[in-house]
């Protein structure tokens, strides 16, 4: 992962070449290969184990949009994508074609990989504390687990490791419960 030299645009990342991905946060272009199929599997896989548990009543207290890969532009960055975020339905009503994402998430996962590593532990995770993400997982690829923070006066709190349980009920989503186990399979 390169930072880059000057003050990068919306352009940069358009002009990256093709299997490179990039964000701008707080001012500095950070570029990547984009994730290998290991990742994007277990993107998936919690992608859509939240989703399809999530998504069944639109107007509930606990109902959430989650987004695979969402582009998200906030104060001070242009652009970040977490492998998936979510975001209460209360706090961000709809979703639209017309405008970016311009609301801090509620909850972000990143996907350890041997090129994300160094950039999502280093440069993201502190970055989510600073704007406030309330819950942040990490699936770590070499170890096979899923650890859980909550944000707590501006820290990460550690919540829990996961390996292999079939039936885990992670904050913020302990109304549903997750087959971690499945995803590295």
């Amino acid at each position: 992962m390169e930072p880059a030299r000057n003050a990068p645009t919306l352009a940069d990342l358009d002009a990256l070449p093709a299997g490179i991905k990039g964000e701008i946060i707080e001012g500095v272009l950070y570029t990547m290969p984009w994730p290998r199929a290991l990742h994007l599997h277990v993107a998936s896989e919690i992608t859509s184990d939240l989703s399809c548990s999530l998504d069944f009543d639109h107007q509930g207290l606990d109902s959430w949009w989650i987004l695979f890969a969402p582009d998200i532009e906030l104060p001070g960055t242009l652009e970040i994508s977490p492998a998936v975020a979510g975001w209460r339905r209360a706090r961000m009503p709809a979703l639209s074609d017309e405008a970016a994402i311009t609301v801090v998430p509620d909850w972000v996962c990143e996907i350890l990989s041997p090129t994300t590593r160094e950039h999502d532990l280093l440069v993201k995770k502190p970055y989510y504390a600073r704007i406030g993400v309330a819950h942040h997982w990490i699936a770590d690829l070499f170890e096979r687990t899923l650890t859980a923070y909550r944000l707590d006066a501006g820290e990460w709190r550690t919540l829990g490791v996961y390996r292999h349980e079939r039936d885990a009920r992670i904050e913020p989503f302990t109304n549903v419960a997750l087959d971690v186990g499945s995803w590295w399979e």
